[in-house]
């Protein structure tokens, strides 16, 4: 009897082999990072578009001359005058708490900074009822632009600034401060901007007078590219308490 010929095993389809495998898994996964990093390191989800802060930020200690379309009154939007005359600035001090009644948010607040990338930081993903104060610009009260961020959402539900992009003009956003002092500032207006003409000079650059802007995500989301668009609130210090 002849000797059975050892059978042959077939070759495995290239897109069935450990290389293949592999090689797919480190696209994917190349792919996530690349998502965190545009959205703050959640698969793109609720944080603000932050590219321009280096370039337009106010460093420490710089003086405030926007060079900008400021009103009459010597800040904010052009034709956006205060009713009556704007409280006195108050000195440094800063933000722990950050309350817009008419939404119902009452959230404490925590510095952030500028990161190794010279980009806005934003506060940590698994703690999303915080307010992020930039704390290089203005504290509550101060004269000069100052910045604060929040999540929209994360991939465990609704953040902070969820409902930010209803809150309507002429509201009160209440900032305490580490003194014990409150600043009052009051909504002028409700912008979206896409993230691809962001305006960096009119949201970042610094003012005259005392002003608050609130920034977080909006527009549409999809999980490749995470939120369009940024919701900006504008308001400026109208007491002081």
């Amino acid at each position: 009897m002849a000797p059975r010929r050892p059978r042959r095993r077939r070759r495995r389809p290239w897109y069935r082999t450990r290389a293949y495998r592999l090689a797919r898994t480190a696209v994917l996964a190349a792919a996530l990072v690349t998502a965190g990093v545009r959205c703050e390191g959640h698969s793109g989800r609720g944080a603000p578009d932050r590219a321009a802060v280096a370039r337009a930020a106010p460093a420490p200690g710089d003086p405030d001359d926007s060079g900008s379309d400021d009103g009459p009154d010597g800040g904010g939007s052009a034709g956006e005058e205060p009713s009556e005359p704007p409280p006195a600035p108050l000195p440094r001090s800063r933000a722990t708490s950050l309350r817009i009644p008419s939404l119902g948010i009452d959230a404490p607040v925590v510095d952030v900074g500028l990161g190794a990338d010279r980009q806005l930081e934003t506060p940590p993903v698994d703690r999303p009822k915080l307010v992020g104060w930039y704390k290089d610009g203005p504290t509550p009260g101060e004269s000069g632009t100052a910045v604060a961020v929040g999540h929209r959402d994360t991939t465990t539900g609704a953040a902070v600034f969820a409902a930010l992009g209803q809150v309507e003009r002429g509201r009160s956003i209440e900032v305490r401060r580490a003194d014990g002092r409150t600043a009052v500032y009051t909504v002028d207006k409700v912008r979206v901007f896409d993230k691809d003409r962001f305006p960096d000079k009119e949201v970042y650059g610094p003012a005259r007078r005392p002003e608050l802007h609130l920034i977080t995500c909006g527009g549409l989301y999809t999980r490749r590219t995470g939120y369009s668009s940024n919701v900006v609130v504008f308001a400026r210090l109208t007491s002081t308490r």
